[in-house]
């Protein structure tokens, strides 16, 4: 097995890719709100890849016909947007993006509260959130990917346990 070692140009690329992507999930997180298609998110998260000098890298990749993955409460990622597909109040809906900056690819997924949603939705999405981050602190040289979900299934299981006994 051979590693590729970036160099620091190649490092700020890919740091910058991602920057760019922040941004247009920043700008998406804005746009969600009860009423909206799925379709309306995905052509304004296309224009404002295409308006930071960037490209869609989902859209037509295997035959995505998407810029945008959009995933409505409990549908499986990478949903597909349609125009009939419209949010509703206390929908959570999760966007994966990604964009391609001077040949350096990101992606990420977020999830996000379509108006106010009900407290069992937002330990979701809290629980979901800090379980990634939980398991980010074993991602370091050295560590295994087991060390990671190890960490995860830790945090959600506290979680997990904590909730079986409030009901």
């Amino acid at each position: 097995m051979s590693v590729t070692i970036k160099t620091a140009r190649e490092i700020e690329l890919m740091r910058e890719a991602g920057r760019l992507l922040e941004i247009v999930h920043n700008q998406l997180g804005e746009f969600i709100k009860p009423g909206i298609s799925t379709l309306d998110i995905d052509r304004l998260g296309e224009k404002l890849i295409r308006n930071l000098g960037c490209t869609p890298n989902f859209l037509h990749y295997n035959g995505y016909p998407a810029s945008i993955c959009v995933s409505v409460n409990d549908e499986v990622v990478h949903g597909i947007p349609n125009k009939r597909r419209i949010l509703q109040e206390g929908d959570i809906v999760s966007l994966d993006a990604g964009l391609i900056y001077k040949g350096y690819h990101s992606d990420a997924a977020r999830t996000y509260a379509v108006g106010s949603i009900s407290k069992e939705a937002q330990q979701l999405i809290d629980v979901t959130r800090q379980s990634f981050f939980e398991g980010i602190k074993f991602a370091k040289a050295g560590n295994h990917l087991n060390d990671i979900s190890t960490a995860i299934a830790a945090y959600a299981k506290v979680f997990t346990e904590a909730l079986q006994k409030e009901y």
